[in-house]
């Protein structure tokens, strides 16, 4: 069957919902909404198949760092599957897309990560870090160090194990997930959570209970704390300035291994190559996918310590692997996003002049009435709706209440922003420009002007 470029929106709707099995999605709700269709895409904008322009505050799914219509990225995929369109990395098999681009991440990555494990994605990548973590001490004489401790609200897949790992509810009420061995601890969301303490404190109340818990488990049980530097899908939360520091002493201090799941923090998000190095983390294990083709082609890895690595090396064969590692047309894509990446200097336009103005005028959203917080890191940031400012309220009509209602006013104002409960949140392209910026601003007020109208006029601004 042919792409159906020219198919009226309510058939390719009608064919959508016949065949089509969405993620994160109600069946029943979006057959009778119907999808919306996207046919095409050019830097920033989106066009949906009525033809409505819609400028992309999410970059697709966090991912398409560049932006959308880079014909290098096609030609880089065009050449790869004229040469070699495919080949395994298995049984001591390797190409040279995967030695390049190895060797391009190991001279990106921070300290001593310089070892890639190759997946085709950020949940596989954390299924791998499970694996690796565990087979890791088992290779250093500790079987019994198989627990990984993350954080509530944490989100690191839709795998079984890379669910688990991740700390949704939602999630793990179905599928029997969590896995066993895998434990929680408190997000660092001061706004939600902080209550009568500042932020210093809270963060530092927070990171303190990741030793607690190692304490309570047993350091001789613990394999590994994974984390993202900035929660992404959790609502961009951004964690105050003590956090980090904090988590970082008590692992050194702790014989477990840091994961650090880059996969949205990744390649220019917070405005340097990883959110690590914004955060000043010294992750064993670094998980990355996303803004690594920025979308353009599925692909994944874990880039993982020099010490780690030669553990596994020398440890025998590690019976763990995907058909499509490092495949060959993902890795040179990669490779040709990261080459733009760095000739057009997109991160430090982000660290130096896009960045800080998005967020000078993302701080002005605190003076709607709607919006209580508004924090960012680098191209990602979040404001969280409230009823009432000073007690950091929320709705009595129940999570997520005010925020689908924002979402959706979003999407008529020609704006894709997400909606987390009730936090908005965007995570535009890297390559968004200041006036595109100031559209993006200026279509979100209206969303929430529309949005408190709608909340006044329905009862809806009551506090809980």
């Amino acid at each position: 069957m042919t792409i159906l470029h020219n198919t009226p929106t309510a058939d390719l709707q009608a064919l959508d919902a016949a065949h089509h099995l969405h993620p994160f999605t109600h069946g029943a709700e979006l057959a009778q909404k119907g999808a919306r269709v996207i046919t095409r895409a050019k830097g920033v904008t989106l066009t949906d198949s009525d033809g409505k322009e819609l400028l992309d505050g999410m970059a697709g799914l966090w991912c398409c760092n560049i932006g959308y219509g880079r014909e290098e990225l096609a030609e880089a995929a065009r050449a790869q599957m004229l040469e070699l369109p495919y080949y395994n990395t298995f049984f001591q098999t390797t190409h040279p897309p995967a030695i390049a681009l190895a060797r391009k991440l190991a001279e990106l990555a921070p300290g001593d990560l310089d070892h890639v494990f190759f997946s085709t994605g950020g949940s596989d990548a954390n299924d791998t870090n499970i694996r690796l973590a565990r087979h890791y001490w088992a290779l250093k004489g500790k079987p019994e160090k198989t627990v990984f401790i993350s954080r509530h609200n944490a989100y690191h897949g839709s795998t079984v194990g890379a669910a688990s790992l991740g700390g949704m509810a939602a999630m793990h009420e179905q599928g029997g997930i969590p896995i066993p061995d895998i434990e929680y601890i408190g997000q660092p969301n001061w706004w939600a959570e902080g209550g009568e303490m500042s932020p210093e404190e809270f963060g530092l109340m927070r990171a303190r209970e990741l030793e607690a818990k190692i304490e309570e488990l047993g350091e001789d049980r613990v394999a590994a704390f994974i984390a993202e530097p900035v929660q992404g899908a959790g609502g961009v939360i951004v964690p105050p300035a003590s956090y980090w520091p904090e988590i970082q002493r008590i692992c050194d201090a702790h014989e477990i291994l840091l994961i650090a799941d880059e996969v949205i923090t990744g390649f220019g998000r917070t405005g340097n190559w990883f959110g690590s190095e914004t955060w000043g983390i010294r992750p064993d294990i670094m998980t990355i996918a996303k803004g690594l083709s920025s979308g353009y082609a599925p692909i994944g890895g874990s880039i993982v310590s020099r010490e780690v690595a030669d553990v596994i090396s020398k440890g025998g064969e590690f019976y763990h692997g995907y058909t499509y590692s490092a495949h060959p047309v993902s890795a040179a894509v990669a490779l040709e996003n990261l080459r733009i990446m760095e000739e057009e200097r997109i991160i430090e336009r982000v660290r130096e002049d896009t960045g800080p103005y998005l967020a000078r005028k993302w701080a002005t959203l605190t003076e709607h009435p709607l919006v209580g917080e508004a924090v960012i890191s680098g191209m990602m940031a979040s404001v969280a709706l409230t009823p009432d400012k000073a007690s950091r309220a929320a709705f009595r009509a129940g999570a997520g209440t005010a925020g689908l209602i924002c979402r959706d006013f979003c999407f008529e104002e020609g704006l894709v922003m997400r909606h987390v409960g009730d936090r908005m949140i965007i995570a535009p392209p890297l390559v968004i420009s200041r006036e595109e910026i100031d559209t993006l601003i200026a279509r979100a007020l209206a969303a929430f002007d529309r949005t408190q109208a709608r909340l006044e006029a329905e009862g809806l601004m009551e506090p809980a």
